[in-house]
């Protein structure tokens, strides 16, 4: 079976394998306070045009965002996402966990907006609410649309307005940044959020995820809440040497070129056999609305994810292409998807 199931079904890109493997026997200081973390910080910011902001590197998607929300809130408060957020949808209510309440608002193509937050505001109005204080956004999105660079402007002035927190999930990044749609360039995210998340798990690493903090208050003691939720690896160096070797260059970007591209190939093809999108490709995640008689057929050799029933006849399903995905895989399943 070939799978088109998930961004992480590889491993690691070959570069990252080989740096660790020619660093395995080299003694490194514990918890991300070794060289290879200080170069990699270095190299994020070098690339954010930032040096004032702080990095830390986590190890999966779900523990930074439940570390970092929960150390910025009071215990009374709460964080604003849209109804598909991955945050409450797809991280068995980690969030709520550590006593705060998603505040999760309805949303189009997977994207809060100014109306949506400030809904949530009039909602909860006293002392006998939770209060809103974050806003999380994804970019790419859960349904891989993306945030236009106004879209995030909006979002973002309308925080600062009202003192809200401005929290993004990148956990795609690379594809974003990537995108022939996309508008934001890497730069540009220090200016527009306080908090952002640099996914590496879906972006060519083994495992591992960079969390940069632009607001500088934010920073203080997080490293207490690292590690008191348990996400302080004791062998740091393996994520920073990931992100060192990401980020010194153009190898970020490069795995979010190829998700894209192939990506692209599968799009084309589905639009030529006539079929529609139940959201607007734009990323390395596309969810085509195809006739159940047709997944029957690519089920037996494909594996994909069931999305959303859209009738009796017809099945919106994820298809999600990565850093590794093989073109003669891609070539396999458009020939099929060709003679349906």
């Amino acid at each position: 079976m070939i799978s088109f199931k998930n961004d992480y079904s590889e491993g690691a890109h070959n570069i990252i394998l080989e740096r660790i493997q020619k660093e395995n026997s080299i003694q490194n200081i514990g918890y991300g306070e070794d060289e290879h973390c200080k170069k990699a910080a270095e190299c994020i910011q070098k690339q954010l045009d930032c040096y004032d902001c702080d990095v830390h590197f986590l190890v999966g998607g779900t523990q930074t965002n439940l570390v970092m929300i929960s150390h910025c809130l009071k215990p009374y408060q709460a964080v604003i996402a849209a109804d598909s957020g991955h945050i409450n949808v797809h991280e068995t209510g980690a969030i709520e966990a550590t006593g705060h309440k998603v505040i999760a608002m309805p949303s189009k193509e997977g994207k809060l907006d100014v109306q949506a937050v400030q809904k949530a505001l009039d909602i909860h109005t006293d002392e006998h609410m939770v209060q809103p204080k974050m806003v999380y956004v994804s970019n790419p999105t859960e349904v891989g649309t993306l945030y236009t660079k106004k879209e995030l402007e909006s979002l973002s002035d309308f925080c600062k307005q009202h003192h809200l927190i401005f929290y993004l999930d990148g956990a795609r990044m690379a594809s974003a940044l990537a995108s022939k749609y996309n508008d934001i360039t890497i730069t540009d995210y220090s200016k527009l959020v306080d908090l952002l998340y640099l996914g590496g798990t879906k972006c060519g690493a083994l495992f591992g995820e960079a969390l940069v903090i632009f607001k500088r208050e934010l920073n203080e003691d997080f490293r207490f809440s690292m590690k008191q939720k348990g996400a302080m690896l004791a062998k740091g160096w393996l994520l920073g040497i990931q992100f060192e070797t990401l980020f010194e260059g153009e190898l970020y970007q490069k795995t979010g070129e190829h998700a894209n591209a192939m990506a692209e190939k599968i799009k084309n093809a589905i639009e030529q056999k006539g079929y529609s999108f139940q959201f607007t490709p734009c990323s390395n995640q596309l969810f085509p609305i195809l006739p159940n008689t047709v997944l029957q057929k690519l089920e037996k050799e494909f594996l994909f994810t069931d999305w959303e029933k859209i009738d009796n006849n017809h099945t919106s399903v994820r298809i999600v292409t990565s850093w590794a995905t093989k073109e003669e895989n891609v070539q396999k399943l458009i020939k099929q998807i060709e003679q349906s």
